[in-house]
């Protein structure tokens, strides 16, 4: 018999895309920083402004854009993690979320935003946590709802920072990111992966039909060979051990 394995279902395959898209994200980010302390730039005016129309390029070019490096390892960490985790739990979904998130969380900032210039991968980071949080309890799945776990352990800090606490921070954008990524969770919540059940789980089961229980004879005993009657058949016998009468040899002897 057979015992299904997670690749069976197309699910938790790890890939080189795995970690090499998550690299190359960061990597784009890192030599975009690169580039404005090289040559002296200043993309900031490419950030998110909101309720301006020139305030809208931001959406697609505001995450890659951080104001000193402590902004910059702050995000691209838990940026790199997450991603990871998304694809590698969630292949299916992963570019699907990731560009929706990227726009979704923009354009809401963009709404809801102060007149400022809002830049970072926060937003993104925001979305990220947000999904593979409540995907993960919406999906009962051990393995998913151990990842909200993972993400709750690491990242739960996070939730501070969709208050306005520091006037430096673009709460809006974090919050932005945290509402997406729900709404991403609700939407796509049918769509959840499946454990691999065994064949003795399945509802059209039977037990005659099963070859290795054809090993077994009416009383539970194991037979080598059941199909062989030209080979001698052994046939091993299981009991209870009397535990009673040891003991009470066990004591004669000690005497």
């Amino acid at each position: 018999m057979r015992i299904p394995s997670l690749r069976d279902h197309e699910q938790f395959v790890f890939t080189p895309g795995v970690v090499g898209f998550p690299i190359l994200f960061v990597l784009l980010i890192w030599i975009v920083f690169w580039m404005e302390i090289r040559f002296g730039w200043d993309f900031t005016s490419f950030g998110v402004y909101p309720r301006k129309i020139e305030g809208l390029r931001g959406v697609l070019f505001s995450p890659f854009i951080h104001s000193d490096i402590k902004h910059l390892f702050h995000n691209t960490i838990p940026l790199f993690v997450l991603t990871m985790s998304l694809f590698y739990f969630y292949r299916k979904l992963s570019w699907k979320i990731l560009f929706l998130g990227l726009l979704f969380s923009g354009i809401l900032t963009w709404i809801i935003g102060r007149p400022a210039y809002h830049i970072g991968a926060s937003g993104i980071v925001y979305v990220l946590a947000s999904f593979l949080f409540f995907k993960g309890i919406f999906s009962k799945y051990y393995r998913l709802v151990a990842l909200s776990l993972i993400v709750v352990f690491l990242y739960g800090g996070l939730l501070w920072y969709v208050a306005p606490i520091d006037p430096q921070i673009s709460w809006e954008g974090h919050l932005s990111g945290l509402v997406a990524g729900l709404i991403f969770a609700l939407v796509y919540k049918k769509d959840i992966a499946t454990a691999p059940k065994y064949e003795w789980e399945r509802s059209n089961y039977k037990e005659e039909n099963d070859p290795f229980m054809r090993h077994f004879d009416e009383n539970g005993n194991f037979v080598e060979d059941p199909d062989n009657n030209d080979l001698p058949q052994y046939i091993y016998h299981y009991r209870k051990a009397e535990t009673d009468k040891e003991e009470e040899s066990d004591k004669k002897d000690s005497l």
